[in-house]
């Protein structure tokens, strides 16, 4: 009775958003006002990030039964959202409701999706895994057999971001326990959270500072609310702006702070020192997970039978490792992002780099160095990029239809 009284009273008051263009001169605003539920936070931060918006600033507000949130966001390019039909697209998932959304412990963010399969495999990993075509071999490991798995998701719930983050959320967290001292490479970029009470109001302050990136807040408040936390109240923001340029693109890489003050599901702030613990642990390891190591490729391209393994044998054949990879198709164009290495782990020879996007096409393979990365690898990546065109001898074009 009392969830079937609930959905009335959201219909009753179903989300009201505002999008503003007018009030920032270098962002859009988006004010979103809905009856609380548990979720809802993640359930709008879950829309903009599906959209490819960057959230710069964000301002949480959500006692008393009533959910209120400011964002301000921007596209890709960094740039306000001026198109009218990816402003109506906002407004219109935004505003719609998401009572049919499965809401049990561990399925927070599952969203009804039926136009595809998802199809889950998980094993021992290796050099040229994904250049392999058909399963059997993906599955096969010359490590360990028993650890290979292929599962299909239940129908109708699925949603990729929300189930990789579940899936790697444990195994991960369990390694970074497991280790009493973590090898940090740069400690200058690795997060700083910290938990602490505020008795006096009954909540548990939690302080994030780290590098910013994509999909940060979505990390975070995934990693929140897989922990059965609700935030209350929150402030997202950005400090001194040290944004760096790759083929005609900005990229934010200045500092974020996200601070929060939740509660447990149940009411209370957290009550132990080992609990405070565990969630900066949590914390630290989702933000961790999807920061880049080592170098990040993307190719945009029309999409056809056969370009995935094409494209990863070219970068087995290189002795390239692919750390992590993001494979997507929309409209007959393919985007993927690589983010790769040697295959012992360290940067990769700006010459190889070069040999690559010449294999594949210098307009459909882009480059994107980790701004960590030496400034004589960079130089060398300038270098082998002006002798490539001048010596080009092969096409995308070639290589499509070989």
């Amino acid at each position: 009775m009392d969830d079937e009284f609930a959905k009335l009273i959201r219909r009753i008051n179903p989300p009201r958003v505002v999008i503003d263009n007018e009030s920032c001169a270098d962002a859009t605003i988006i004010k979103v006002d809905s009856v609380k539920k548990h979720g809802t936070l993640l359930h709008v931060v879950q829309i903009l990030t599906d959209m490819n918006l960057v959230i710069v600033k964000g301002y949480i507000s959500s006692d008393a039964g009533w959910f209120m949130d400011v964002f301000n966001v921007v596209d890709c390019n960094r740039k306000k959202i001026m198109d009218q039909e990816v402003i109506s697209d906002i407004q219109t998932k935004l505003e719609s409701d998401d009572d049919s959304a499965p809401t049990v412990t561990g399925m927070v963010g599952m969203v009804p999706y039926e136009e595809y399969t998802c199809i889950e495999l998980t094993g021992a990993d290796r050099t040229g895994l994904l250049s392999e075509e058909r399963l059997c071999n993906v599955l096969r490991s010359n490590y360990d057999t028993n650890t290979a798995k292929l599962t299909v998701s239940p129908p109708g719930v699925a949603h990729r971001e929300r189930r990789l983050h579940q899936m790697l959320a444990d195994q991960d967290f369990e390694k970074s326990e497991g280790s009493k001292a973590r090898v940090v490479q740069d400690k200058s970029s690795s997060p700083l959270v910290t938990v602490s009470d505020r008795t006096e109001k009954g909540y548990t302050v939690i302080t994030v500072r780290s590098d910013d990136r994509p999909k940060l807040l979505f990390d975070t408040i995934c990693t929140l609310t897989d922990m059965q936390y609700v935030v209350f109240h929150g402030v997202v923001r950005g400090g001194t702006d040290e944004a760096y340029q790759v083929t005609g693109v900005v990229f934010s890489c200045y500092p974020k702070l996200q601070e929060y003050y939740v509660r447990c599901v149940d009411g209370v702030p957290v009550q132990s020192e080992a609990e405070r613990e565990r969630i900066a642990q949590r914390l630290e390891t989702a933000i961790e997970r999807r920061s880049s190591e080592g170098l990040e490729l993307e190719l945009c391209a029309e999409d056809r039978i056969g370009l995935l393994p094409n494209i990863t044998r070219i970068l087995r054949e290189n002795n390239l490792y692919i750390k992590r990879a993001e494979i997507s198709s929309k409209g007959g164009k393919a985007r993927h992002i690589f983010c790769v290495t040697d295959v012992t782990g360290d940067e990769v020879d700006p010459t190889i780099v070069d040999s690559i996007r010449q294999q594949i096409g210098q307009d459909v393979l882009h480059v994107k160095w980790n701004t960590n990365c030496s400034d004589k690898q960079q130089q060398g990546s300038n270098i082998a990029l002006i002798l490539g065109n001048l010596f080009r001898n092969r096409s995308f074009s070639s290589f499509l239809i070989g």
